[in-house]
């Protein structure tokens, strides 16, 4: 039987620059192995390749998907023996913690042809300054966006009635837990819900929750708390020790999307767009905070303040994703140089070799 795949990213595009959550993505690992070379030369195929031959043995693995890349992955992890492989190039540099002994820098530039790159030289320079200055563009139009969302925000939380949110909390934290506890160290794991990727907002709820038997939908709108209760959760259920994977939000960092207990069989997360979902399954349930927590008629007595402040959003979100689409062709234009100048047999065998010590591992077993 095939190995489980888990979809997830660990960087993302954000209203505050690229954001890394990658150090706790791979911080528990015994054997990782850093991938160096330029865009182009094999490092995604290379992971991909070995996380399916790993799922053939019928082990689970964890995809760590590019935020920039719609096709491609930076990381892959096989739980069970605590390895991984990760793209350790910009923006998400990656430095070994113990070299030798847990991790180790894969040079993928061996097998490139320098002097055909020299070629390229100026065309290479300039599009790695394009490349920036376009990221660099979304990343300030995202912040704009940010801006707007908040005053979206600020119509709802003067509606907003806090006890009746710190109740309602406080009812889903019993309900999650009640007296349950277990007598260890709680393990949080800090990951992605979602993307702004070149193709728009991505998420992967669905699948990350596909194994839950009770999903958890929170409705309501910007500013209704949604964050701030999913925070709440996560820190009751670390204080009880139970395991936690927080989902954070893919434009605001510093917001969480959803919060996993799959110790407990729970999954709780923010289910208004871009990730909107609606129940599906007989145990699925409905958390509506605008309705126990927004005064009512909100939405009906601000409906112009609220079309006024959306629609900056909306536009700055979209003209974010078009730089991002943007940076990605330029990036395709610059893989194209070193596509021409590698040599994929030479690739072929290093991931021969990083796939012979991980089925050495697996096989101790």
């Amino acid at each position: 039987m095939s190995g489980k795949v888990r979809n997830y990213y660990a960087g993302g595009n954000t209203a505050k620059g690229f954001y890394s959550l990658y150090d706790n993505a791979l911080d528990q690992l015994d054997r990782l192995f850093i991938l160096k070379g330029g865009p182009g030369t094999g490092k995604s195929s290379l992971m991909k390749a070995v996380g399916e031959e790993m799922t053939c043995k019928g082990l689970d693995i964890e995809y760590l998907h590019c935020s920039s890349d719609n096709n491609s992955i930076d990381g892959v992890i096989i739980p069970k023996f605590r390895v991984g492989i990760v793209d350790g190039t910009a923006p998400h540099v990656i430095e070994p913690k113990a070299p030798g002994l847990i991790d180790e820098y894969v040079n993928l530039g061996v097998a490139w042809d320098s002097k055909k790159l020299a070629v390229h030289k100026e065309e290479i320079l300039k599009l790695n300054e394009a490349i920036s200055a376009k990221f660099q563009l979304a990343y300030d139009t995202f912040a704009a966006a940010l801006k707007a969302h908040d005053d979206i925000e600020e119509i709802y939380i003067k509606n907003m009635d806090f006890e009746k949110a710190n109740k309602l909390t406080d009812e889903l934290i019993e309900l999650f837990f009640r007296e349950k506890s277990v007598d260890k160290k709680s393990t949080i794991k800090h990951r992605f819900l979602g993307a702004a990727t070149p193709k728009g907002a991505v998420d992967f709820i669905q699948t990350l929750t596909e194994d839950v038997e009770k999903r958890y939908f929170i409705k309501g709108r910007a500013g209704s708390g949604k964050s701030t209760m999913l925070k709440k959760i996560a820190t009751a259920a670390e204080a009880k020790g139970f395991d936690v994977e927080v989902y954070h939000c893919g434009f605001d960092p510093d917001s969480l999307d959803m919060v996993i207990l799959r110790e407990r069989g729970i999954a709780i997360f923010d289910s208004t767009a871009p990730h909107e979902y609606f129940p599906d399954r007989e145990t699925d349930e409905v958390v509506d905070m605008y309705t126990r927590c927004i005064a009512p008629d909100t939405d009906e007595k601000f409906v112009a303040e609220i079309a006024r402040t959306t629609k900056p959003y909306k536009d700055k979100m979209k003209e974010g994703v078009s730089y991002l689409a943007e940076a990605k062709e330029l990036r395709d234009k610059l893989e194209s140089y070193y596509i021409e100048a590698m040599d994929f047999t030479k690739i072929d065998q290093i991931r021969k070799g990083i796939l012979e010590e991980i089925e050495q591992m697996v096989n101790k077993e």
